[in-house]
């Protein structure tokens, strides 16, 4: 019998970039062991075109991707998380909902690509850069043997990836 499916929030202020990235690339490489969804806590009106491009490029699907509230996965129609992880520094230091079901949480912190000025190349090579980081992120996620370990074990393996390379100044972990 194979093992259930996880439910994964990947949180951001703006949800147009480093969560929506997060959300493709766990959607196709988790795909039958976990199911990856994005939001923000003040959504920007659309996804990144760059996000969406470098994605593409890389061979993850793009259809269905959309900037949205964190607002819609706390309601009572909403899936259960057993994952949530913050993609930025703003995200982790703000104050989230209650999510039900006690889910997992750690913060994942890289820079901001879309803060990024300056040619197109140099905008592209950070939307890059943060790609690479997180799909090494969710490449160390996917390794866990997730259903064998207990919750305290798997909380310290998830926030210790969030150390990896490229990760952003220290902040406490999500609540």
């Amino acid at each position: 019998m194979p093992d259930r499916v996880y439910n994964v929030l990947f949180l951001c202020t703006g949800n147009s970039a480093r969560s929506i990235l997060a959300e493709a690339m766990l959607a196709k490489d988790g795909q039958g062991r976990f199911r990856s969804f994005s939001a923000g806590s003040q959504p920007k009106p659309e996804v990144n075109p760059m996000a969406l491009q470098v994605l593409r490029e890389s061979d993850y699907p793009t259809t269905g991707l959309r900037s949205k509230s964190w607002d819609e996965f706390s309601g009572a129609d909403a899936p259960i998380m057993d994952f949530v992880f913050t993609v930025c520094d703003n995200a982790a230091g703000e104050a989230c909902p209650f999510w039900p079901g006690q889910p997992v949480t750690a913060h994942w912190g890289i820079e901001d690509p879309a803060a990024v000025e300056g040619s197109e190349i140099e905008r592209k090579t950070a939307f890059v850069t943060a790609q690479r980081y997180l799909r090494n992120r969710i490449s160390a996620f996917l390794a866990l043997p997730v259903s064998s370990l207990d919750d305290v074990t798997l909380t310290a393996r998830v926030r210790e990836i969030g150390h990896q390379a490229g990760a952003t100044s220290p902040r406490s972990e999500v609540a």
